[in-house]
């Protein structure tokens, strides 16, 4: 299965839900997706849904995604599509987080801002989105 992106602009930040089975390619693809939206729309935050991914990513899996979307950004900051990095927070569930959360400290070192959560609560607190841009705090994106 694929992954799929359901992807919503909202009030100062972009709101994207992910389903599907993760794989490199299908999360360099969707990653390019929503790096074109953010792009499209001026957004310097994105709040990224994939409690609804599923599969096991590899430990090289990690590196190289983070590897991938940290030089995406980069290219997108030179070519001059984004004056800086934009926030990005992922909300995932175990086996898809990582607890040593390798892919998100590949891609910190590499320049982008970004942060893996566990919960929503925690994902929106750290993007600074007010209570008035809140999706429910039980509202899973990709079920609801």
């Amino acid at each position: 299965m694929r992954m799929k992106l359901d992807i919503c602009p909202e009030s100062g930040f972009l709101r994207v839900g992910a389903v599907g089975e993760f794989s490199l390619e299908e999360a360099r693809r969707t990653f390019l997706e929503m790096l074109e939206t953010v792009a499209q729309h001026k957004v310097e935050k994105v709040l990224f849904d994939g409690r609804g991914l599923v599969g096991e990513p590899r430990t090289i899996e990690r590196f190289y995604y983070g590897q991938f979307a940290a030089r995406a950004v980069a290219e997108s900051i030179e070519r001059g599509r984004f004056s800086r990095s934009p926030q990005f927070a992922y909300v995932l569930e175990e086996p898809v987080l990582d607890p040593q959360r390798l892919g998100e400290n590949v891609a910190v070192n590499r320049g982008m801002f970004v942060k893996a959560f566990d919960n929503l609560p925690d994902a929106l607190g750290w993007l600074g989105i007010l209570f008035a841009n809140k999706p429910d705090a039980g509202t899973n994106f990709n079920h609801g």
